[in-house]
């Protein structure tokens, strides 16, 4: 399999990962929510000024041995605890290969080792099972479904809810 290795998005590669959020083609079925311009100016905006690491959410990309960007892994607090929800999203090309799990592993690692999260938890709609089975490979366990949370595609979507808990980890 291929080298997967997070990193900080460059400058080089933003425009491209920003295609994520405007282009229906890029962040496939399950995560075309519709055009998101003012999303866009908000990331291009934030890269400025904290490179996307930090505030609400952050980013880092998920980059490939070859050199390549193959998408990227995001992570925001869930309320007012010390823990996360993460998410990801890849380019048509690099799906199928492994990579999803093992940026999602590492992902996992990085924010338990350099935050006090417990608990990080993940989201997919129920008819996504490729995600479903990466965040299983990943060490998350299923916990259920969380009915009408997405409205993507003129309805909504039902999505079933993981987490993994630091003591499952670091057990």
């Amino acid at each position: 399999m291929e080298q997967v290795i997070l990193r900080p998005v460059e400058s080089q590669e933003l425009g491209h990962l920003l295609e994520l959020e405007w282009d229906p083609s890029a962040p496939g079925e399950f995560q075309w929510f519709g055009f998101r311009m003012d999303t866009v100016r908000a990331l291009e905006r934030r890269w400025q000024e904290d490179g996307l690491i930090g505030g609400a959410a952050s980013y880092l990309a998920v980059g490939v041995d070859d050199g390549g960007c193959a998408g990227w892994v995001t992570w925001r607090p869930l309320g007012a605890t010390p823990n996360y929800e993460i998410g990801i999203a890849l380019f048509p090309e690099y799906r199928g290969r492994g990579l999803g799990t093992e940026a999602q592993r590492q992902l996992v690692r990085y924010l338990l080792s350099n935050t006090t999260a417990h608990r990080l938890q993940a989201g997919t709609e129920i008819d996504n099972l490729a995600e479903q089975h990466a965040l299983e490979r990943a060490g998350f366990q299923k916990e259920g479904i969380a009915r009408g949370l997405y409205f993507r595609a003129g309805a909504w979507r039902d999505s079933a809810i993981y987490a993994v808990l630091r003591t499952d980890i670091l057990s």
